[in-house]
């Protein structure tokens, strides 16, 4: 009779789904009538027997609750729900013929422990170490996945199965450098029955000491003869440095530099000291150093303050019976500049010099200016006297070459009438000046 219900409960007038619950939470099973004739309706559990037969309860589970009961509904809860809990729930309608259609319920199990092992708890800086994550007794099989900081990582899975359970163990290849001390790795958890689950470990790096030199003076430019120099060694590491030294490399270190510590002093500059020092910091990883190279210059030059010069007189002529001579100065300026380039010193000029340079070069700007100003007033006066020159030549003027040529008819007979002629030729020279 069981089996013919099965075989026409499908497609009939009774509707019900299937429920996927997490262990421990509440199952929710309903049996609906499409269209109700006032049948009877109860639920069966996994092994056939009787949950509810309308709103009574046979079975002496009392997890098992009723929510609602009509002619067109049986809805039952199932609280605290287990893995024996899982399986097909049927529901049947007394009809003729009985009909019949199950539901299936699917328990969900969480994993139990989330746990990273490693391999080492603090480790080098270039070593490989191995973690693994433990994700124990799930259902189904979880899926996890590796995270250093913020960037995701690729692991490798194995999965084992206990009876219903499920053992997840991922295994993570890593290579690690300073950069990656007390950064976290974390291993998250995908799983239905669970959001956000997730362990973490700091990770414990171990590196030899980054080393650095610097100059605190002078604190820029050149290292000038008869000057003092002063440096500082710097060093991190993990651990902590604890031994430091300074050396000159390929020479012995000078007399007279100074080591302090961290610090080296060199008081009085000269070219014996050019060469490459180096400071060394070690720790029980490893041992690092940096180079500072030295080259002593020439100490600077004064530079001499600018000098002015007054020039020559500037004289014109005229024709004018009264001769008149203006002279103007011209100013030129004269710079003495440095004779090689490392007199001059870009990068290191003190205040002083600078202010110098400064005011050669404000005074070179006036020395131009003054000589253009001399050069434009002596072309207004060129201009003026000859424009008095020649308003006061302007006019017309007679000769007494040609006198009698007004009454002679011709070329000829002007020239024969002429009074004096040739003769008269010397009274009628004039002069120009």
């Amino acid at each position: 009779m069981h089996d013919l219900w099965h075989a026409r409960g499908d497609g009939q007038n009774l509707v019900t789904e299937d429920v996927t619950v997490v262990e421990g939470d509440v199952a929710t099973i309903s049996c609906r009538v499409k269209n109700s004739d006032d049948s009877v309706i109860q639920l069966l559990n996994p092994n056939r027997q009787t949950i509810y037969f309308r709103d009574f309860r046979p079975l002496k589970d009392s997890r098992f609750q009723l929510v609602n009961f009509s002619n067109s509904e049986l809805r039952v809860s199932l609280t605290n729900v287990s893995i024996s809990d899982e399986g097909r729930y049927f529901c049947q309608l007394y009809t003729d013929p009985p009909q019949e259609i199950y539901t299936t319920i699917t328990v969900l199990v969480p994993p139990r422990n989330l746990v990273i092992d490693i391999e080492k708890e603090t480790a080098v800086e270039g070593e490989e170490i191995e973690l693994n994550c433990t994700a124990m007794a799930s259902r189904p099989a979880t899926t996890i996945r590796w995270f250093k900081g913020n960037k995701e990582l690729t692991g490798k899975s194995e999965v084992e199965r206990w009876s219903d359970m499920y053992t997840v163990t991922s295994q993570l290849l890593l290579k690690v450098g300073r950069e990656d001390d007390g950064v976290p790795v974390i291993c998250l958890v995908d799983h239905p029955a669970v959001k956000d689950l997730q362990t973490q470990r700091y990770l414990e790096v171990m590196y030899k000491p980054q080393v650095r030199v610097s100059q605190n003076y002078p604190l820029q430019g050149l290292t000038r003869e008869g000057e003092p120099l002063e440096l500082t060694c710097t060093a991190f590491g993990k651990p902590q440095p604890t031994d430091m030294r300074w050396l000159r490399v390929d020479d012995e270190m000078p007399q007279h530099v100074v080591v302090s510590g961290s610090n080296l002093l060199i008081s009085n500059l000269n070219k014996t000291d050019n060469g490459t020092y180096r400071c060394e910091a070690s720790n029980a990883v490893g041992k690092s150093h940096a180079d500072y190279m030295l080259f002593v210059y020439d100490p600077p030059t004064t530079i001499p303050p600018p000098t002015t010069t007054t020039t020559t007189t500037t004289t014109i002529p005229t024709t004018i019976t009264d001769t008149t001579a203006t002279t103007e100065p011209a100013v030129h300026g004269f710079t003495q500049l440095p004779n090689s380039a490392e007199e001059l010193d870009y990068g290191d000029l003190s205040d002083s010099r600078a202010g110098e340079e400064g005011a050669i070069r404000s005074v070179d700007h006036a020395v131009v200016g003054g000589v253009v100003a001399v050069v434009v007033f002596a072309m207004l006066c060129l201009l003026i006297i000859l424009g008095r020159y020649f308003a006061r030549h302007k006019g017309t003027y007679f000769t007494h070459e040609a006198k009698g040529a007004d009454d002679a008819a011709d070329a000829d007979t002007a020239i024969i009438n002429a009074e004096g002629g040739q003769n008269n030729s010397e009274e009628k020279k004039e002069y120009f000046i």
